[in-house]
């Protein structure tokens, strides 16, 4: 199947306020742009009320980058045609007719936005029985061999097959910015989880062997490339206080978690925030070594 372009959807975006809603959707639009041009992926985008499109001839290279993207919750490659009920079915049934025969079964999974003629009900009743006349397959809602989703929006019509799961949040650089203190991988899980959240980080490496996961790590997910360097001449704590002060950060990022029993970690947490002038976040605090370990290695930071 040859498709057009990429349907880009949010989540907790929609939540938002029309004008936050709308900076918002501006920085993840922009984020996305950023993204599909480090891998020299050509495209457009275009957005309505609740949904960005992506088009582009590079699929399935586009759809990897996507899935990276912060503040995208899935997406779904698809075909665009015209919303009267004859475009819609013409397309249906040829996509169809490629998949189905008598021993399979199908759905029609239809939602509508906008003025029509006719309901979702008509449209998915329409289409089934013509997908019926053409390939003998029989209908099944409940466990079916293959699905068919029709998404109607006012003089627009997209036909899909498959919503793929992406990472969520919010778009990266909408929150404030923080600092990612750097001395474990699990530290940078830790700012993986307020990136997802919006924040921009600034990463204060304190362990020259994890440089390289780190630097995979930043292109991976197409943050920026702000990284720090301990200053060994001063005390670590002076160091991060003087970092957070010239970047502008509002709070410190730590990877401890509390299934660390090789040393006191309430103890080192408490002389932390003695020592450091901002408020410090633990995003890992009460995760076990084993779920911490298998994010690591979804997220790409172990093989």
């Amino acid at each position: 199947m040859k498709y057009e372009l990429i349907i880009v959807r949010y989540g907790e975006i929609a939540l938002k306020a029309k004008a936050t809603r709308r900076r918002f959707e501006n920085a993840l639009i922009n984020n996305i742009g950023n993204a599909l041009k480090t891998k020299w992926i050509s495209f457009r985008i275009t957005r309505e009320w609740g949904r960005i499109y992506v088009y582009t001839n590079q699929i399935d290279e586009s759809i990897g980058v996507l899935q990276k993207i912060f503040g995208i919750i899935s997406i779904s490659p698809a075909i665009q045609t015209q919303s009267n009920m004859g475009s819609i079915s013409s397309l249906a049934v040829n996509i169809s007719k490629k998949v189905l025969t008598e021993e399979k079964t199908f759905a029609i999974r239809v939602t509508r936005t906008g003025e029509h003629k006719y309901t979702s009900q008509d449209i998915a009743v329409k289409i089934g029985n013509d997908v019926v006349k053409v390939t003998k397959a029989g209908v099944n809602l409940t466990k079916p061999d293959f699905e068919l989703f029709i998404e109607i929006r006012d003089k627009n019509a997209y036909l899909f097959t498959e919503k793929i799961c992406c990472v969520g949040g919010f778009p990266l650089r909408t929150q404030g910015k923080v600092l990612v203190f750097v001395d474990c991988i699990e530290s940078i899980l830790a700012a993986w989880y307020i990136m997802r959240r919006g924040c921009k980080s600034i990463f204060l490496n304190a362990d020259m062997s994890v440089s390289d996961v780190l630097s995979t790590f930043i292109d991976r997910w197409y943050a920026d490339q702000d990284v720090v360097m301990v200053d060994t001449k001063k005390p670590i704590y002076r160091c991060i206080n003087d970092v957070a002060s010239m970047r502008e950060c509002i709070t410190l990022v730590t990877g401890h978690s509390l299934y660390n029993v090789s040393h006191n970690v309430l103890s080192d947490l408490r002389l932390l925030n003695e020592q450091v002038n901002i408020p410090v976040l633990h995003p890992l605090i009460a995760m076990e070594k084993k779920e911490i370990h298998n994010k690591c290695k979804e997220i790409g930071l172990l093989t």
